[in-house]
């Protein structure tokens, strides 16, 4: 049935992401099965991530990441026929409600370009509800033509026109074991770092010290992490210490050159 609508009244396509995600990719992709196409943009998987996402009748494009995740977005959103847009993390998952949601939304007649979607967080089998992503919302429904990716991490979708925050959250399983969060916490601190360079931002010995300590007390403290316990701790350690190395890598690569 809302295959039919969405048929009838305008087409929605979902981008995905991928690398070596073969335990998560099926159920990323079966979550948004009532877009009309899936679109998987895959950085060279040595696993069965590919061989899975086309059984479930995604379309997957072949494409090295480079570091670069708004350049590997907007390749995405090039290969995308639908006059609107999903992104989708492979760790993370559109609810039934959510769903119902963004169809009801897309198919109105109305002036807005974008919405955004607000995202909860489950690590560890524990939804956060406080700390550093307690209040977080993400453009990730785009009217197609409107706008695209800038920044290579920490990217966001830059769309021009009017935007609306939907009321259901999608659901984010991130850094599911202890290890990859750290080796996840070390890739995007140097990706983090040369950006930083890159928009002309100066580190310094005051910034390796003091940024972290910050970073920690406002998330423990002022947005209340601490009251997520020690998993709440544990998570705020881990940011600040991103803090620390992406301003301590970015401050050597400044007094190399």
């Amino acid at each position: 049935m809302i295959r039919g609508i969405l048929e009838t009244v305008m087409r929605i396509s979902a981008v995905i992401l991928a690398k070596d995600e073969e335990k998560n990719i099926g159920d990323a992709i079966k979550s948004v099965d009532f877009c009309d196409e899936v679109i998987v943009i895959d950085d060279n998987s040595t696993d069965k991530t590919v061989e899975i996402a086309l059984s479930l009748g995604a379309k997957v494009f072949t494409r090295s990441l480079e570091d670069n995740f708004a350049g590997q977005r907007n390749f995405g959103l090039e290969k995308a026929k639908g006059e609107w847009v999903l992104f989708l993390d492979c760790d993370e998952r559109i609810s039934e409600k959510l769903r119902q949601e963004i169809v009801a939304e897309i198919s109105k007649p109305s002036q807005i370009k974008a919405y955004y979607i607000k995202r909860v967080d489950i690590i560890w089998g524990k939804r956060f509800r406080f700390g550093e992503n307690s209040n977080i919302k993400l453009l990730r429904v785009v009217r197609k033509g409107t706008g695209d990716w800038k920044r290579k991490v920490h990217e966001f979708w830059e769309v021009g026109g009017y935007k609306q925050t939907l009321i259901n959250p999608v659901v984010h399983y991130p850094h599911q074991n202890l290890s990859k969060f750290i080796d996840e916490v070390n890739f995007y601190s140097t990706l983090h770092a040369e950006e930083n360079m890159g928009e002309g931002k100066h580190s310094s010995l005051a910034k390796i010290i003091l940024w972290p300590k910050l970073k920690f007390f406002r998330d423990t403290l002022l947005r209340l992490g601490i009251l997520d316990g020690v998993y709440g701790f544990v998570i705020a350690i881990l940011m600040s210490f991103h803090s620390f190395l992406a301003w301590s890598k970015q401050w050597i690569r400044q007094n190399q050159r």
